[in-house]
């Protein structure tokens, strides 16, 4: 009976030290989070506007993070392919999103989307607000904005507007620039705003509304395009000499491009706060700060940078863009 007894401390003994020894190896696997590369899916082309904030954001958060951020271009679909593979993939956030306004807009413009924005996602936080610009090819015949107005009015069927695809913001912010002005001009789709823009350059389309993360370099050189207005209610500090489109007649013209990083829902808590980290970490880096600055681009508050921010922002501008979208009869395939 004694032995019996015996054995059976031994045995209790050893298995509270096998669950000990398990325990603290598991708690150390998540500490070592992440032990390899982590994947930043962008949903349009490389050169384009989110693309150039993900490059920017990539290098500093790999090195606050210890690990290589690799950045990866998921095209197609207006957007919305991306955000549907991050959707789907394992959530152990080694595949992140960084997205703008287009997780907003999605909802309403695709009657079969694949993902929620709303319930898909766990949220990392905010990233910059991006500006737009109203542009045209170098050789247009419009100088200014009154004989923009006065040509296009006289010339609807002839001119063309580049967007970056079905429901990129390149597409909304020209659709209300035709709504605003009171005309239909032709739409030339891209499958991102780095190929709407060397067309624009090239002479191929005639007119491109888009951000300044992907316009302000080409209106700072002076010789491939040329502007006509920024979409914000306040002319830009960088370049203080482009007016406004509100303050050349089209009242309450104000579209401004909002980015957020995302991650797959069930994502652990642990790992959602450091790639919170990274991010503040990163918005907080010198240099993404100056070349931000020089894109006239702003980041947003830390107080933004939240998870909470995120996801209240998001549900904020569905319900906006989604009233918007629907008085404007625009539907994607």
């Amino acid at each position: 009976m004694k032995k019996s007894k015996s054995i059976q401390r031994i045995l209790t003994a050893s298995l509270g030290l096998t669950v000990g020894l398990f325990t603290h190896a598991s708690s150390w696997a998540q500490a070592a989070w992440p032990d390899k590369p982590i994947v930043m899916v962008v949903p349009y082309s490389a050169g384009g506007p989110t693309d150039v904030v993900a490059r920017m954001l990539a290098v500093p958060m790999g090195k606050s993070l210890g690990q290589t951020v690799i950045v990866e271009n998921t095209v197609g679909a207006g957007g919305t392919i991306a955000p549907a593979r991050v959707a789907r993939a394992a959530p152990n956030g080694y595949t992140i999103l960084i997205h703008h306004m287009g997780m907003a807009t999605a909802p309403a413009l695709y009657k079969k989307l694949s993902f929620d924005p709303l319930k898909d996602f766990e949220y990392i936080g905010q990233v910059i607000d991006v500006p737009m610009t109203l542009l045209s090819r170098k050789d247009f015949p419009a100088n200014n904005f009154q004989e923009l107005l006065t040509y296009v009015k006289a010339n609807k069927d002839k001119v063309s507007l580049a967007n970056a695809g079905t429901g990129a913001v390149s597409q909304l912010c020209g659709l209300l620039f035709a709504n605003q002005v009171g005309v239909n001009l032709t739409t030339v789709p891209y499958k991102g705003a780095g190929p709407a823009l060397n067309d624009l350059m090239g002479g191929q389309v005639d007119l491109l509304c888009d951000q300044t993360t992907q316009t302000a370099p080409v209106i700072k050189d002076g010789t491939r395009v040329k502007v006509f207005g920024v979409t914000t209610p306040k002319r830009l500090a960088s370049m203080p000499n482009i007016p406004t489109l509100d303050e050349q007649g089209l009242k309450g013209f104000d579209v401004k491009v909002w980015h957020g990083v995302y991650a797959p829902k069930g994502t652990p808590a642990d790992v959602l706060a450091k790639l919170n980290v990274a991010l503040r970490a990163a918005l907080q880096d010198d240099a993404v700060k100056v070349r931000i600055a020089e894109l006239s681009s702003e980041i947003v508050p830390m107080e933004k940078v939240t998870p909470e921010s995120l996801r209240a922002h998001l549900t904020a501008e569905t319900a906006k863009w989604g009233k918007v979208i629907k008085a404007a009869g625009v539907e994607a395939d």
